[in-house]
């Protein structure tokens, strides 16, 4: 009786799931339609608004009736204006760099608004990747430089390679003292699977046009030569991070810091990594007297597929956990 009561209740979600992503997938069909001209939006959001709040909420639990009303009184009173703004800006970065797509966006919207004495504050949390990638997202940063706008990076967590590679092009580079800075080397590793394959019995083939068109590979048998030739582009390509730093921050003692190690904070200020410890919650709260601060993020518009795929696993998942419970109660009370 109870198993086909059961049965029933998740024939009756499923049929429910079913009716909610035919309405979702007519409903996301005509505001497609009517939206087709945009990839995505961005979001705005006060600061100093959500800070006045915080501190609001908090002085109504702490004060008496009237003491809180001289207070909202007094802030009415003493409102601010301001002149100049402060646009902080996210980046958590993988090893492809993937939020590029929305950072250049965020920053194209900031150039074509940015007004004389504006500011930019990128929160970065990064800890490297492929070259290219990150040499893209560094030279999105430098856009803002290369038009006058000052930046600030603040390093809460980790900026180390290829972020430091992105950290570098700051007016100035703040980090909490635990933060990890540093990290400029180059690294290449490959698993190379050619004795497994021979002790097999497999070939492997590898055609080229070119000496170098492939160096060290994975299932092929690597030679002194291909070794050496990876070690060359590796070289390369560490001078060319060199080169970049030292022209984005010009009193560093490139040799001393470009061994590939890492520092914490303090050690990253001794050795100019850094400008000041600070977290980026300090850094904000700072600039409120000054700036109208808002937090600036690029959100991609979800695609149909996105949608029904996040009601399916919402109700799927919900459906799971009910028939989950229903089978604990019955083991229980059985």
């Amino acid at each position: 009786m109870f198993i086909e009561l059961l049965s029933n209740y998740g024939l009756f979600l499923l049929k429910t799931l079913t009716v909610v992503i035919s309405i979702v997938l007519i409903l996301s069909f005509i505001m497609s339609a009517k939206n087709n001209k945009t990839e995505g939006d961005i979001a705005i959001k006060n600061l100093n608004k959500e800070f006045s709040l915080l501190e609001e909420n908090i002085k109504k639990n702490l004060l008496g009736k009237s003491e809180f009303k001289k207070f909202v009184k007094l802030r009415k009173k003493n409102k601010k204006t301001y002149d100049k703004k402060l646009f902080i800006l996210d980046f958590k970065g993988n090893i492809k760099a993937s939020e590029i797509v929305s950072l250049r966006r965020e920053i194209s919207g900031i150039i074509l608004s940015y007004q004389e004495s504006d500011e930019v504050l990128l929160r970065l949390e990064n800890s490297g990747g492929t070259v290219h990638e990150h040499g893209l997202a560094a030279a999105q940063l430098k856009r803002l430089k290369d038009k006058n706008i000052p930046l600030t990076i603040c390093v809460d967590k980790v900026a180390a390679s290829g972020g430091y590679m992105m950290a570098c092009v700051a007016n100035k580079i703040i980090a909490s003292p635990f933060a990890i800075i540093g990290s400029i080397g180059v690294l290449a590793q490959v698993p190379n699977f050619n004795k497994l394959l021979k002790n097999k019995g497999i070939d492997f083939e590898q055609h080229t046009a070119g000496n170098y068109k492939r160096t060290v590979t994975m299932f092929g048998e690597n030679t002194d030569k291909d070794r050496e030739k990876l070690g060359e582009q590796l070289q390369d390509i560490h001078v060319l991070f060199k080169d970049f730093i030292t022209t984005n921050r010009k009193n560093i003692d490139i040799e001393k810091v470009a061994t590939g190690e890492y520092w914490y904070g303090p050690k990253a200020l001794e050795l100019n990594l850094i400008d000041s410890i600070m977290t980026s919650d300090e850094y904000i709260l700072s600039m409120t007297n000054e700036f109208e601060i808002f937090h600036i993020q690029y959100k991609k518009l979800q695609t149909l597929s996105d949608k029904i795929s996040k009601i399916s696993s919402s109700a799927s998942s919900k459906l799971f956990n009910v028939l989950e419970q229903k089978n604990h109660d019955k083991n229980i009370f059985k």
